[in-house]
């Protein structure tokens, strides 16, 4: 075991979670107990800092200063995709390989697009909107009621267009 960080020192701890939900001990003990912190009340803390997106996996990234963690959301696209459908919540037990057969409007996709701008490789808003219809794709939901293959096709086609930011 290597020596604790140095006072004022920040560590950056990436991990998944679920929305709402205490994260085992178990599986936190690994990445937090070199660092010196408690995985029981590391868990409560993202508990609390993820009841917005209450069933839904979003990544946390948990910085750690003087044995003091602040989890913060990192969003992804799926997580703001399933956000967006507005699905009830659901018990992960019972029920298992859901589909998310709702709907998005083009309006909703652009503004998932926006905030993933960031992390998103594209030059242009065009670009990240079709990152966003493709994991619209793999999820199963529609966009505008239609396939989000098709609306792809349509900016591509120029029938759409997508605004420059």
């Amino acid at each position: 075991m290597g020596p604790p960080p140095a006072a004022g020192e920040e560590k950056i701890v990436i991990l998944k979670a679920i929305g709402g939900e205490v994260g085992s001990a178990s599986s936190l003990a690994p990445k937090l107990g070199p660092l010196g912190l408690s995985p029981k009340k590391v868990g409560e803390d993202i508990q609390k800092a993820t009841m917005d997106w209450k069933g839904i996996r979003v990544m946390v990234k948990l910085s750690v200063i003087n044995r003091v963690a602040t989890p913060t959301i990192i969003p992804t696209a799926s997580a703001l995709i399933l956000r967006e459908l507005k699905e009830p919540p659901r018990d992960r037990k019972k029920q298992k390989n859901i589909k998310h057969s709702g709907n998005l409007t083009l309006d909703q996709v652009i503004t998932i697009s926006r905030t993933m701008r960031a992390k998103s490789m594209a030059k242009r808003l065009e670009g990240t909107v079709k990152e966003i219809l493709g994991s619209c794709h793999s999820i199963g939901c529609t966009v505008n009621g239609k396939s989000p293959t098709d609306i792809h096709a349509e900016i591509v086609a120029g029938t759409i267009t997508i605004p420059e930011e």
